[in-house]
């Protein structure tokens, strides 16, 4: 078994690999019976590439995201081909939304804890080409979340307070999307819309619990539709509840779990993967069930928070 870490330097704003680095390799000095290996990512992709042609070897390897979600998206999609390949999570960017199902273990960032955890089948989301650990949406707050990189370029903005910002700017911006929606090839839903929103797990944005039931190991997605019923000043005044996953009970929301999403839009609207956006006109997002070995340090601590819907 290898263990190889990959570091995104430009995470925590420049602190990650500082922050890890040392420890990795005080502890592999510990245990010279190991094998391991620290890459540090040079460009966006690095990471994914490195990861594929590491798994492709066919050698039993653990890698582990040393970033925030940008970086664990581009160990996942390198990886998940690979049965060889399991992931783990050091959870050390700005947000690290895809982390918090896990709960606020400190195992996540112990060594000796990842090297030696179980692993457990965790569904993915095949969005056309890339696959999401977390969420993928259309619409709206894939606007929020496409600006959102524009906010965290400011001196003291980090993840949560981005994404707070992005969404107020977006919120007196472009609005609504006429979308067409299937469920499963069956169930069909039309008209305006905020956005929809595909889960395989809760938070996203920096903390937002956008889908407060998905679980990532139950063989389903969480789709969440944000119907365009209510103005501006009264949605803005909603964002807290939103945050804080209260959503689900709004007359103007629908829920609906299923293994399929299809969207149709009239007009050209964001897309979200997983923090990765671009402008499209229909979109499909469909669950790969038991797709990947992720890393579980601490099983009680996730099973805790799972449990808490």
């Amino acid at each position: 078994m290898k263990h190889i870490f990959i570091v995104n330097p430009a995470a925590g704003k420049g602190q990650a690999a500082t922050r890890i680095v040392p420890q990795i390799e005080a502890y592999f000095k510990a245990h010279p019976e190991l094998s391991y290996e620290v890459y540090t990512t040079k460009a966006q992709g690095d990471g994914k590439t490195y990861v594929e042609n590491a798994a492709k070897t066919g050698e039993p390897i653990r890698f582990y995201a040393c970033g925030g979600d940008g970086t664990l998206y581009e160990v996942v999609n390198g990886a998940y081909k690979y049965p060889n390949a399991a992931v783990g999570i050091l959870p050390l960017g700005s947000g690290n939304d895809f982390a918090r199902i896990f709960g606020k273990s400190d195992k996540l960032l112990d060594i000796d804890a990842q090297v030696n955890a179980e692993t457990r089948k965790f569904d993915l989301i095949d969005a056309g080409g890339h696959v999401a650990i977390n969420q993928c949406s259309m619409g709206l707050d894939a606007e929020v979340c496409a600006k959102q990189a524009y906010f965290k370029k400011l001196p003291g903005v980090g993840g949560e307070f981005a994404y707070t910002m992005s969404l107020f700017y977006c919120l007196f911006r472009r609005l609504k999307s006429d979308f067409k929606i299937v469920i499963d090839d069956d169930k069909v839903i039309e008209g305006r819309m905020l956005f929809a929103l595909c889960a395989n797990s809760r938070w996203y944005g920096g903390g937002y619990k956008g889908a407060p039931k998905a679980v990532p190991d139950d063989g389903l997605l969480d789709f969440i539709l944000v119907r365009k019923t209510v103005g501006r000043l009264k949605l803005a005044g909603l964002v807290g509840k939103y945050k804080r996953g209260e959503h689900l009970a709004w007359d103007f929301t629908n829920f609906v779990r299923g293994k399929k999403l299809q969207i149709f839009s009239k007009n050209p609207a964001a897309v979200n993967v997983d923090g990765e956006c671009e402008y499209v006109t229909e979109s499909t997002f469909q669950i790969l069930p038991a797709a990947l070995d992720v890393i579980m340090p601490d099983i009680e601590s996730y099973t805790q928070v799972i449990e808490n819907i």
